[in-house]
């Protein structure tokens, strides 16, 4: 067990999904897989640390997760990452400072892991059905202004939804969509980004959002150039 765990950490193009125990974890590594990433499933400590990139899933409420995070003791260690770090639907919520998504523990808002200053609040979808579920479309700003992990996705394409709470549009939308209320797709600040949408669901779309992810956390080329837009480190 030592061994590979030794041989884990010495791996400098590792991709780490957070075992927060949530339901996506085995869709969202498979999706990863099939992009032939290096990819492993762990809440271990040092192992997350000597990740090349990190990914934060989560399904369920925010209360929950967050509970999840302080019991595995993560939330300090994920504050601490400065690797790139994709937060994965409620992964994406949990990257904001509050939630009032919880899950009828209290009324009062949860505190998140206050990474991205924006708060997780009700989509008003204004008389559709919730939840927002299915298709729908996205929109990015010019391509000089893109995120690195939209290059090469066409402005109007469409991704997978499942959620009724949002993050508001604000500074740190990288991405928004519209149902009923615009709303953020996607938020980032610094290394930390996430998507409200399930990339692992999105077909192509959301194949190469995760392939230009993959690009991050890199020390050549393209990389280096992707993480010089986000003032990212690279592994050493």
């Amino acid at each position: 067990m030592a061994n590979f765990k030794k041989s884990i950490t010495q791996n400098t193009d590792l991709t780490v999904i957070i075992d927060t125990g949530c339901a996506n974890l085995s869709s969202v590594r498979f999706a990863f897989e099939r992009l032939n990433a290096n990819v492993v499933v762990s809440a271990d400590v040092d192992v997350i640390k000597n990740a090349a990139r990190v990914v934060l899933p989560g399904v369920g409420t925010a209360g929950a997760a967050m509970d999840a995070l302080k019991q595995k003791h993560l939330i300090e260690l994920i504050k601490s990452l400065t690797q790139p770090v994709l937060g994965v639907c409620l992964g994406m919520q949990m990257l904001a400072s509050l939630s009032n998504e919880h899950g009828n523990r209290s009324d009062k808002s949860i505190a998140c892991l206050g990474l991205v200053p924006t708060e997780i609040g009700d989509l008003d979808s204004k008389g559709l059905p919730l939840p927002h579920m299915g298709w729908n479309q996205i929109e990015l700003p010019d391509t000089e202004k893109r995120h690195p992990l939209f290059i090469g996705i066409d402005n109007g394409s469409y991704v997978y939804f499942v959620h009724s709470y949002r993050a508001p549009i604000s500074e740190y939308t990288i991405a928004s969509s519209t149902y009923g209320e615009a709303f953020s797709a996607a938020i980032g600040k610094d290394n930390f980004f996430g998507v409200q949408f399930h990339p692992e669901k999105s077909a192509k779309v959301g194949a190469q959002i995760l392939q230009n992810f993959l690009l991050l956390g890199l020390k050549t080329g393209l990389n280096m150039q992707l993480n010089n837009q986000l003032n990212v480190e690279a592994p050493q």
